[in-house]
This record gives structure tokens, C-alpha cells and sequence, in this order.
């Protein structure tokens, strides 16, 4: 990809496919549709472990880092295996355009497993949070980058009201500064620089001592070793969220196994 800003970009084409999901399918109706659907599974709750590091699984196919990650893409097959292997949830790409995604994902990942799941996309609007839950998410991401601090308040707000839980992610301390005057239990920081795509471990080392005690913190990307895990441990994050280094390997089941130590 050129030398452009990747944030700007995936945003611009993300707010095409909501004009495009809101003629097919109105928000009217789509308000409907999540009314009568059976309760979410707890994600905070599954991630949440006393003296363990918890691991969300993610599944997808593609970045705009890396281009196509995994081949032989099979959602289902894939959250099988993360389920077998003991993960604690798992994570799903839904965006198309960038991530070769889908919110069908959701609903067959929902479909094979037991385990909560995280929508991971470019959520912008309340439409796609009560999509999110129709698809069968039972938790969204959202991106402080992305959004005003009102406009996360409206999206957690609707999220609540949908039993859904959500995980605000951060890459600077201007964001995190930003959520912290919030009720948000669940934080990711993301070790990857959503503009430029570049990943600084030094994140992580540098927000999580800014984060109050009693938070629930993920980290993201770049986490590649075991001794990455075991680093994150004992600095004291909930959870670690996973997808590259085992979308690229060929025995997901073992590189699973490898790098929580399990």
C-alpha cells in the first residue's frame, strides 16, 4: 500500500458500506431484528482471569500490512480449533474491503462455538452496533481514534442496552487520556499505529502504567513470542488479543499452545 494514511482511507471506504447496509437492510428494521435474539455471552467476564493472562483468538484473512495472511480460510474450521485448544474468546475481522472480512463470519463463528466473540471492524455509527449484535457479536471494538468522546458515549450507551460489551481501544496517551474521564472497563491498547501501520512493543510499555488499577486491559499486535505473553503477565494485562502469528501458521493448534505456554 502507498504511503498514505491507512486510517482515512478504510474510513472512507467503511462509511460507503453503511450507506450501502442501510439501503438493504434500514435501521428502522434492523432494530426489529435484534429485539427478540436470546442473551450474549459474558466477553469481559471470560477474559477476566485472576492471575492468568487470557487469550483472544482472531480470525482473519487479510491486512492492509500484510495482504493476504491465510489461504485456506475457513471462519468456522479456525474458531473450532481455537475453541479445542482452550482459548478464552475470540475475535473476528469483519471489514471487506481492506481485512477481507464479513459479517457472515460472525454469525458462523457464533454457530460453531460456545465462546464470546469480538466484532472487530471500524465501528462508526449506531447502526452497526445493533448490526453487530444481529450478526451475533458479543462485543465490539471501538477505536478512540475514530471517534468523539460523545460519539463513544452514544455507541456504549446503545452497546448496554443490547447486552453488549465493548473493548475501547488506544495507541497514544492523548486517547487513553481521553476514555479514563469514562466509564470504560475494558481497554485495549494497540501496539500498531493504525496510520502508518507500523508496531512499537513500546506502547504498551509506556500506557500501561497510566491505566488505573481495576481495568481490564488487552493488548494488541505485535505479540509474536511466548516471552512477549509472558512480558505482558507480569506487567499485568488481562488478555492478550492474537490473530497474525496464527493465521500464518500452518498448525494453529500448536502455535497456540506455544506461545501461551499452555
Amino acid at each position: 500500500m502507498k504511503k498514505t494514511d491507512c486510517l482515512k482511507e478504510i474510513v472512507a471506504k467503511k462509511k460507503e458500506k453503511i450507506l450501502l447496509a442501510k439501503q438493504n437492510l434500514p435501521e428502522e428494521e434492523l432494530k426489529l431484528k435484534v429485539q427478540g435474539l436470546g442473551p450474549t455471552r459474558p466477553f469481559i467476564e471470560a477474559i477476566n482471569k485472576p492471575r492468568q493472562i487470557s487469550l483472544i483468538a482472531e480470525i482473519k484473512k487479510a491486512s492492509p500490512s500484510r495482504g493476504v495472511i491465510r489461504e485456506s480460510f475457513f471462519p468456522q474450521e479456525i474458531a473450532k480449533t481455537y475453541q479445542d485448544v482452550g482459548v478464552q474468546a475470540i475475535s473476528v475481522l469483519t471489514e471487506e474491503d481492506y481485512f477481507q472480512g464479513s459479517l457472515n463470519y460472525l454469525s458462523e463463528v457464533r454457530n460453531a462455538v460456545e465462546l464470546p466473540i469480538l466484532r472487530k471492524d471500524f465501528i462508526l455509527e449506531p447502526y452497526q452496533v445493533y448490526e453487530s449484535r444481529y450478526f451475533g457479536a458479543d462485543a465490539i471494538l471501538l477505536i478512540a481514534d475514530l471517534l468523539s468522546k460523545d460519539k463513544l458515549v452514544e455507541l456504549m450507551t446503545i452497546a448496554d442496552s443490547l447486552g453488549l460489551d465493548y473493548l475501547i481501544e488506544v495507541h497514544d496517551e492523548k486517547e487513553l487520556k481521553k476514555i479514563l474521564t469514562m466509564k470504560v472497563g475494558l481497554i485495549g491498547i494497540n501496539n500498531r499505529d493504525l496510520h502508518t501501520l507500523e508496531v512499537d512493543f513500546k506502547t504498551t510499555e509506556k500506557l500501561f502504567p497510566l491505566i488505573p488499577k481495576g481495568k481490564v486491559v488487552v493488548v494488541e499486535s505485535g505479540i509474536k513470542s511466548s516471552q512477549d505473553v509472558l512480558f505482558l503477565k507480569i506487567l499485568g494485562a488481562s488478555a492478550v488479543l492474537i490473530g497474525q502469528t496464527f493465521m500464518e501458521a500452518e498448525n494453529i493448534a500448536k502455535k497456540v499452545e506455544e506461545l501461551m505456554g499452555w
